[in-house]
């Protein structure tokens, strides 16, 4: 998994980390579903129609180490347009290969 290359990065998040203590703009990753990941208890993401509902927050280079981290080599750090109320943006986006197509 790369990183994107440098800190401070906006990261999308699609998942339940909403009590983070951190700033989250609520965005959406259009073009995507969110996937049940095969031999795992966590989502991925496939291109479809659809729109994945989340939030865009900014990593200093410590936090995006450890996110890489958590994440681990299953998936690939992607950057993506996503859209907050302010317009496009682009934001690192984890992706797994191992997609099923299984909703989550």
């Amino acid at each position: 998994m790369t990183p994107l290359a440098c800190a401070p990065v906006a990261i999308f998040l699609f998942m339940a980390f909403w009590d983070l203590p951190v700033a989250l703009v609520p965005a959406r990753l259009a073009g995507w579903r969110r996937v049940a990941m095969r031999g795992a208890r966590y989502p991925t993401l496939v291109r479809a129609r659809g729109v994945v509902p989340g939030a865009v927050v900014v990593v200093d280079a410590g936090a995006l180490r450890r996110l890489c981290a958590y994440e681990g080599p299953q998936y690939e750090l992607r950057r993506l347009a996503v859209g907050t109320a302010r317009g496009k943006s682009v934001a690192g986006v984890w992706i797994a290969r191992a997609a099923t197509k299984l909703p989550w």
